[in-house]
């Protein structure tokens, strides 16, 4: 079974992060940029993909830290 992606999002007032399919966040509070390295560290430490989102909820960045389905050519 494959290991959930993190999570860094924006809900209630507060900056987050889960692994994806969890209700709960691991972490939260702080700055985006503070989340962000939370985040980071945690998909490293799991060898799996960070999603960051912004306010909107809209994705602003993927960053894969596992085996990664999509690599680039070349």
């Amino acid at each position: 079974m494959a290991k959930a992606s993190i999570e860094t999002y924006y809900e209630d007032g507060q900056w987050k992060s889960r692994r994806q399919g969890s209700g709960r966040a691991f972490n939260v509070g702080g700055t985006k940029a503070e989340q962000q390295a939370i985040g980071r560290t945690a998909a490293q430490n799991d060898g799996v993909e960070h999603i960051i989102k912004n306010q909107d909820g809209t994705i602003s960045a993927r960053n894969s830290y596992g085996n990664d389905p999509y690599p680039p050519k070349g």
